[in-house]
């Protein structure tokens, strides 16, 4: 072997050795002295309205890791993170949403009530959850699908719930029905990852489209990582998993059945029609004709029924032919709560109040005013009436196929519906 050769060798096996030193390095010592928590806006000089202020140096204060900014560059991926703009002095006023569904329910600001102090023990709410959660994720009698499934063994496509701010150092897992419109929206304005028509970053989660809210391309997910850092992305996701904030809102799952079936089968969405709408009442209802497209389907009254939704959630037909849709999958499947340890577990039934908690933990609650709630909220009380004309039978099957959600996230048991 010539000497330069030999040279070349050397060199190639000592920039592995020192890539693999920083990732093992990072991963034993991680954000040392970072508070990921801090509100980054006390730091950024006053700028003109219009204006977006230039972007500060990094300092000890960025969540955004060195090894992040050592993979990029080494990689050649060119990844863009930009200081944090914010600004809390524009009040949010009366919008008149663009999305059909939020015209037809509207928003309702009255339901933000200010907590008073000794109410509720916020954190002594958030232990009882958390371990509730653990207890059952660790009890060998209670199992499910993908309970006992490692974190690398998750496909990548079942990670694209999980969206990562590294600003902040925030991991947030969406689950459809759950509020996670207006979470997504949170996560836009923190992650700087969408600019408005000026050209600068969001400020206000309600100006940013509904549209561009769930557009995939607005957020940073898990199931991106692979393009962003190749071979090392499983190693990045644990490294992030062990250091970010990671939370998650849940809700009452038959409850969440009822929302999910009113916005995609009582609106006109023409997507939800063809995908889901038109199998069904060809399959359930005897009908060799349907309304090809969603308009005329509303205006003829055709829809599927919450029956036949049931029973299309039963059929094993359903699953071995594509998996659940995102918005009655369930939760388990989702978010991977048996692999994640997430650190707040929030509720929609206690939506403000566990709101304001975590954006007070998060240090992130100067930024902006949460959007509000829906007016037209489907409520808990309404589940004894929707499963009124659902056969028992199928109840108790149903119960079975979301059970896991029911008990991991300290849902009781609705035995009203399971035994009458």
């Amino acid at each position: 072997m010539t000497k330069s050769r030999l040279f070349c060798l050397l060199v190639v096996l000592g920039s592995v050795f020192m890539i693999l030193f920083i990732i093992v390095y990072w991963d034993n010592v991680g954000v040392a002295n970072f508070n990921l928590h801090t509100s980054f806006s006390k730091s950024l000089p006053p700028h003109s309205s219009g204006e977006h202020p230039t972007p500060l140096p990094s300092t000890e204060n960025s969540a955004v890791s060195d090894v992040d900014k050592f993979l990029d560059s080494f990689l050649n991926f060119g990844v863009t993170k930009n200081g944090l703009q914010s600004t809390k002095e524009e009040k949010l006023s009366t919008r008149k949403s663009t999305s059909l569904e939020e015209n037809v329910r509207g928003y309702d600001w009255s339901s933000r009530t200010k907590l008073e102090d000794g109410i509720l023990d916020q954190e002594l709410i958030q232990q009882e959850r958390k371990l509730n959660m653990r207890n059952f994720c660790d009890n060998s009698s209670f199992n499910f699908p993908t309970k006992h499934l490692d974190f690398d063994d998750i496909p990548n496509k079942d990670l694209d719930h999980l969206i990562v701010d590294d600003r902040h150092g925030i991991i947030y897992c969406y689950v459809p029905k759950v509020a996670c419109t207006n979470w997504k929206r949170v996560m836009i304005v923190l992650s700087e990852s969408l600019l408005d028509k000026k050209g600068v970053p969001y400020q206000d989660p309600l100006q940013i489209p509904r549209e561009d809210v769930h557009n995939t391309s607005s957020h940073l997910t898990f199931n991106k990582f692979w393009r962003r850092y190749g071979k090392f992305s499983r190693h990045m996701m644990k490294i992030k998993l062990k250091k970010y904030t990671k939370f998650i809102f849940v809700r009452d799952p038959f409850v969440r059945l009822i929302s999910a079936f009113r916005s995609k089968f009582e609106l006109e969405n023409e997507d939800f029609y063809r995908s889901f709408a038109i199998p069904i009442l060809t399959r359930y209802s005897n009908r060799t004709n349907v309304p090809p497209s969603a308009g005329e389907a509303l205006s003829s009254g055709t829809k599927p029924s919450f029956s036949q939704f049931i029973q299309y959630l039963l059929d094993v037909r359903t699953e071995e032919q594509r998996p659940f849709n995102e918005h009655w999958r369930q939760v388990y499947r989702l978010c991977h709560p048996c692999q994640i340890d997430y650190d707040f577990i929030g509720k929609l039934e206690t939506l403000d109040e566990d709101t304001s908690q975590l954006l007070r933990q998060l240090n992130i609650d100067s930024l902006f005013q949460f959007p509000p709630s829906y007016r037209n909220l489907t409520a808990s009380s309404w589940e004894e009436d929707w499963f009124s004309k659902i056969p028992l039978e199928w109840r108790q099957k149903l119960y079975k196929l979301f059970e896991a959600d029911f008990v991991l996230f300290g849902y009781p048991k609705p035995d009203i519906l399971l035994n009458v």
